[in-house]
């Protein structure tokens, strides 16, 4: 059964990794390109209409973002990446605040990772998985806005993602298909969590 959100608190902004929380809980980041619909996904996900701050303009989550979830966990909401318009030194700023927060904070339990289904693979989300995999930093993939699309035509884009990755991969990482209007995605990802977060208290 997936989690039920009773509580949701907003903890902390950080500027880089060493000025997140402390307490030891388990943390679930959300990271992708800018304009992914993660702040989109992130409300729905908490039951929340106005938690994390929804744009029109990409680029606006510039921080480490802790909300804490049943006094349980985490949700860590990362800064997007990859939005051209930004200035090149706040996108590299960016860049290293997203990974020294996964290479260094230990809290980190799974990150997930959001991929828009409608386009073709881009090259910056590619070298993004690889380089998770190459630090083997936990991850998942969601893909967001299936609504958009046919069906047949979400499978499609899936399985030309699926063929990528696994020229690579061994086998793929776990995967969720997300839309918020669709009400689609929710309870799987919540389910995920809750039987991490099950299995990490039973070590």
């Amino acid at each position: 059964m997936p989690e039920t959100i009773r509580e949701v608190e907003f903890v902390k902004s950080s500027p880089d990794y060493k000025g997140c929380p402390s307490g030891g809980l388990p943390e679930y980041a959300f990271v992708g390109r800018s304009n992914v619909g993660k702040s989109s996904l992130i409300n729905f996900l908490t039951g929340q209409k106005k938690l994390a701050k929804t744009s029109n303009a990409p680029g606006r989550t510039r921080l480490i973002n802790h909300f804490k979830v049943n006094n349980s966990w985490y949700l860590v909401d990362l800064p997007g990446y990859g939005y051209a318009k930004i200035a090149k030194k706040d996108r590299e700023k960016f860049s290293e605040l997203i990974i020294n927060y996964l290479l260094y904070r230990k809290e980190l339990t799974c990150l997930f990772l959001l991929i828009d289904i409608r386009h073709a693979p881009l090259e910056i989300d590619v070298e993004f998985i690889r380089w998770l995999g190459k630090n083997r930093v936990p991850f998942a993939i969601c893909f967001t806005k299936t609504d958009k699309l046919s069906n047949p035509k979400v499978e499609s884009n899936f399985a030309t993602y699926r063929s990528l990755l696994l020229k690579e991969w061994e086998k793929l990482p776990t995967v969720f298909f997300t839309s918020v209007p669709g009400k689609k995605g929710r309870d799987e990802i919540l389910k995920f969590i809750s039987d991490t977060n099950i299995q990490l208290h039973s070590k």
